[in-house]
Order: structure tokens, then sequence, then C-alpha cells
């Protein structure tokens, strides 16, 4: 994998905002969403936990795609 040190910041603040959204998800109820979030609809009581670890798991990613981005450039 080719390395691109200008991607390390910008992946995790991507990771981070993703985390962040992945809490919203599994704390807030369907209707409790921001409206733009996938999900959402009013009047509803239930809990996207799905989307939450969906959300998760992608900013997960984007932390070890940071990591492998700050090893030597050897190849």
């Amino acid at each position: 994998m080719a390395k691109n040190r200008q991607l390390i910041i910008p992946a995790v603040i991507l990771g981070i905002v993703l985390i962040v959204i992945a809490i919203v998800y599994w704390v807030s109820t369907a209707s409790g969403l921001p409206s733009f979030f996938p999900g959402h609809q009013a009047g509803s009581s239930t809990h996207h936990v799905k989307h939450g670890i969906a959300a998760f798991l992608l900013g997960l990613a984007c932390f070890v795609f940071a990591w492998f981005q700050t090893g030597p450039a050897g190849g």
C-alpha cells in the first residue's frame, strides 16, 4: 500500500466524526435523530443500533488506515 502522509489528519478527523455519529445513533431514538441522518422517523421510539455499529466500525477503519499511513515508507 502506498503511503500518503497527507491523508493521516483527514482520516483521524473522519474517524472521530464517525464514532460521534455512532454514539448519537446509540443514544438517540429515531425521532430524536437530526433530520439529515438516515433512519430519522418522527414519532418513533426505536434506536438504530445497526446504524451505530456500522458508523463505529467505519470510524475504527479510518483510525487503522491512518495508523498504517504513519509506518515507514519502505517497500
